[in-house]
């Protein structure tokens, strides 16, 4: 379960990472580009980047204006079709987060409940191998007592047989 835990997060962390390349991506190349772009005109001095102030770049496009008419009956969904693009991803993250979190509690419970069980039955086990081995030591006891006993009885057989005995 480690392990599926595990490939669980490195599923989000990857989620992560290529949803940040794919909202971020787009204007880290542009910045790149147009930054390499007025390395190579900065010797000409008649083209000089303007201040980032004075940019009359349109706002991003929500949802709703990228897929037009898409949810106009369901008020909820319109709303949700209003959002930005990184607030869905923010959202879908926060979600993916607080279960990635509800998944790793319940396997702290889980593994702490293995955990207590395993040590019941690591006791359970010792009492066992105890138990066992006193049985055993009181088995070689009693085998050596029938030794014993077997070897008086042999000598008083023998003594009986001299003495006249016949036997059964």
């Amino acid at each position: 379960m480690a392990r599926r835990s595990g490939n669980g997060m490195r599923c989000l962390v990857i989620f992560s990472v290529v949803s940040a390349l794919f909202v971020c991506g787009p204007a880290l190349f542009w910045k790149f580009n147009k930054g390499f772009v007025v390395g190579y005109t900065l010797s000409s001095r008649n083209s000089i980047c303007p201040p980032c102030e004075i940019c009359d770049c349109p706002p991003p496009l929500s949802l709703l204006q990228i897929a037009p008419g898409c949810g106009s009956d369901d008020p909820e969904l319109k709303e949700e079709m209003e959002k930005q693009f990184v607030d869905l991803l923010t959202e879908e993250l926060k979600l993916q987060e607080a279960v990635a979190d509800e998944h790793s509690r319940h396997m702290n419970v889980t593994l702490a409940e293995a955990k207590r069980v395993a040590s019941q039955y690591q006791k359970e086990a010792e009492k066992c191998n105890a138990a066992t081995e006193i049985c055993e030591s009181v088995r070689e006891r009693a085998q050596a007592l029938l030794l014993k006993e077997r070897k008086i009885t042999f000598l008083w057989e023998r003594r009986a047989l001299q003495l006249g005995w016949e036997g059964e």
